[in-house]
């Protein structure tokens, strides 16, 4: 007589997985990146058309960084420089870096921390360029070390949100910037004015970039800047201190320049 086989009871249905986060940032499309683009390519054409039409290229002869015209008061060629070029192989450069750099980083920064993050760098890069280098200069290479500058200070600072991707990204930057300095020992290349921007966008960012944190109730989350206004005029205002301290004392003559 068969006998009933005895019922083997089903494995327990494992627990159904977690739903994937998701994360929210917010992000803005790169309008001032593009919008200082065009600014340049502009000046650049006014440029080539008085220097073809006039035999002076006017915008040059009125903003590019000449020291003696700074000390005697014309104080604004410490910033129109980065508007300014000599050749298309030098626009086209600055502005294919402008755009590469300029549009990750406007995203993050915002367009305000970032037309800020320009200016400065601008205005770092001219005002050694002003204390170390006796030559004429014009180019948007300061502001665009400024940017390389804020990129380092930014991976770093978010090392931890970020994880492998932002050592990646840091090897990369300073290996730019290191391959940059490079180049700028050739003849013709104002290494101090890149030295300047760098410096000056790793102070800005340092204490007025974004500095990222996850909130929320899981799954749904965002990622916020902790950094507001105040810590963005806190590091604009280092940044202006420090280099506009320096360079008065090059105008009044004290100090080693």
């Amino acid at each position: 007589m068969n006998e009933p086989l005895e019922t083997i009871p089903a494995p327990p249905t494992p627990p159904a997985p977690p739903p994937a986060p998701v994360i929210t940032e917010n992000l803005v499309s790169p309008v001032v990146t593009y919008t200082l683009m065009v600014i340049t390519i502009i000046v650049y054409i006014l440029q080539a058309g008085t220097q073809q039409f006039l035999g002076y290229d006017i915008p040059a002869l009125l903003g590019m960084k000449v020291n003696d015209l700074i000390i005697q008061g014309q104080l604004w060629r410490l910033l129109t420089p980065m508007f300014l070029h000599g050749s298309v192989l030098h626009i086209g450069f600055n502005m294919y870096a402008l755009v590469i750099i300029g549009s990750e980083l406007e995203r993050r920064f915002g367009h305000w921390r970032f037309l800020l993050l320009y200016f400065l760098g601008s205005f770092g890069g001219n005002v050694f360029s002003f204390l170390l280098s006796p030559n004429a200069s014009l180019g948007a290479s300061t502001a665009i070390f400024g940017l390389l500058g804020a990129e380092m200070v930014f991976f770093y600072q978010n090392r931890k949100l970020f994880g492998a991707g932002a050592r990646r990204a840091l090897q990369n930057v300073i290996t730019v910037a290191a391959i940059n300095f490079l180049i700028g020992l050739s003849p013709g290349i104002d290494n101090w004015g890149h030295l300047g921007g760098l410096v000056a966008g790793l102070i800005f960012t340092w204490f007025g970039g974004p500095k990222l944190n996850v909130e929320g109730q899981y799954p749904i989350l965002n990622v916020v800047d902790e950094r507001g206004l105040t810590d963005q005029l806190l590091g604009a205002g280092l940044v202006v201190l420090f280099f506009a301290t320096l360079a008065a004392m090059k105008i009044m003559g004290l100090g080693p320049f």
